[in-house]
């Protein structure tokens, strides 16, 4: 049986396209890449017609950005795994690419080894998403509850009843963080993070991460 990973790589920089692709091709036997594109719009037409386990995936592209391609890709093929690579670390792009789906967001000054790990395990199922990332959107997640209040139908009910540390916990969740990244990235214990979880989801009445997710993002875009 054929464990390779196929993988697809989206990137509008020549020279760190093929050199990405030539460094997997050697340093990597489990993972295949089966495609490169130049521009969003390519990134689409080779998902649909390759179908490929992961893709890596830029921001700034021309023709189609990666976080607009990144929502038709996972619209039409919701079992692909993507994983935003790029040298931004905007609010803005991180947050739609993350509740469009998208399954992880790494910076593009990881090492080459820590990508290839970062790829088995975005296809084994886990959220890679870097760690200046996580801390930036915590903040900037706390930073803007404050402001909330009045915006009426944009306000998400039960989010005031949260204590500062479960708020803590509702913005590393909406990053797509585990348990124990939560414990490791706040020091606390696990079981900690799982009351702290279990007091989330019933405060909020939601039932899952994803509706966390989609939660952060009401709290940056009201519409």
């Amino acid at each position: 049986m054929d464990e390779r990973i196929r993988i697809v790589i989206a990137d509008d920089q020549k020279l760190f396209l093929e050199s990405l692709a030539t460094f997997l091709r050697n340093y990597a036997d489990d993972i295949e890449v089966v495609g490169k594109a130049r521009d969003g719009a390519e990134a689409v037409e080779l998902a649909r017609a390759l179908k490929p386990d992961v893709i890596l995936m830029d921001v700034h592209m021309p023709v189609m950005d990666g976080v607009a391609a990144t929502g038709r890709i996972l619209a039409e093929l919701p079992t692909t795994k993507i994983l935003i690579l790029s040298t931004y670390d905007e609010d803005e792009y991180v947050r739609k690419a993350l509740g469009l789906g998208a399954a992880g967001y790494l910076l593009k000054d990881i090492s080459p080894t820590e990508l290839i790990a970062s790829i088995r395990a975005i296809k084994s199922g886990a959220m890679q998403i870097s760690p200046h990332v996580v801390g930036k959107l915590m903040r900037s997640i706390l930073d803007e509850e404050p402001a909330r209040h009045g915006r009426g139908e944009g306000d998400i009910e039960g989010f005031e009843t949260l204590t500062r540390r479960e708020r803590e916990v509702f913005s590393l969740i909406a990053t797509g963080c585990d348990n124990a990244q939560i414990a490791e990235s706040l020091h606390l214990a696990e079981h900690t993070v799982r009351n702290q979880v279990s007091m989330i989801y019933s405060k909020l009445g939601v039932q899952d991460r994803f509706q966390i997710i989609q939660m952060a993002n009401r709290i940056r875009y009201h519409e």
